[in-house]
């Protein structure tokens, strides 16, 4: 395996190259799947039937609470990405360590939410708006649950092999999957949150 010292670590082989380009690939198959279901939510919002509205369900603290954990943990995985550039393993390490408990509490604060919906009677199926809702929001919480498990295996990986062209490529496509969320975390806080808030 031919390694290319003039570019940094995570794309330093052909190989690396093609990964991140696949994982781009990958994530317009993402955007697809985000764009369909904010689709079906626009449409779907104003159905409400009997059932609650979002002026009645959203509650802006947890949001505002999500929202700043998830922006807090873009800045951490990109410090992280920063230290690998370096070579400084244990501060990359630190990094994404921080950025998985961020992820966690993120998670916390969404299943709170949850909890919230069904006490008040917002369940999937009481309308089309919750319906919808609850599958955008639960869709992403996946998401987020998914990279928290890879993220895992991340770190695992740069504790035992420590830091290779193949670690860095893997780590680097790893922070660019938990950019995409946070991406997305921002479109729903600006067009569900604050939009069903009004």
């Amino acid at each position: 395996m031919k390694v290319d010292q003039s570019l940094p670590l995570e794309y330093s082989t052909e190989q690396n190259k093609n990964n991140i380009l696949g994982f781009w690939v990958f994530l317009g198959a993402e955007i697809m799947l985000f764009g369909t279901l904010f689709a079906a939510y626009f449409v779907l919002a104003d159905r409400t039937g009997s059932g609650p509205t979002g002026v009645e369900i959203f509650q802006i603290t947890p949001v505002l609470i999500e929202t700043f954990i998830l922006l807090t943990s873009s800045f951490t995985i990109g410090l992280g990405i920063n230290a690998m550039r370096k070579g400084n393993l244990k501060a990359m390490i630190t990094f994404y360590v921080i950025t998985l408990l961020l992820g966690l509490s993120f998670l916390g604060v969404e299943i709170y939410e949850f909890v919230h919906y069904a006490h008040i009677g917002a369940a999937i199926t009481v309308s089309a708006f919750t319906s919808t809702l609850l599958t955008t929001l639960g869709t992403h919480g996946a998401h987020v649950t998914f990279g928290l498990v890879w993220g895992i295996l991340i770190v695992y990986q740069l504790i035992k092999r420590g830091l290779t062209p193949e670690t860095a490529n893997k780590s680097f496509i790893f922070s660019l999957y938990w950019h995409f969320l946070d991406v997305v975390w921002i479109f729903i806080f600006s067009f569900v949150y604050l939009k069903g808030m009004i």
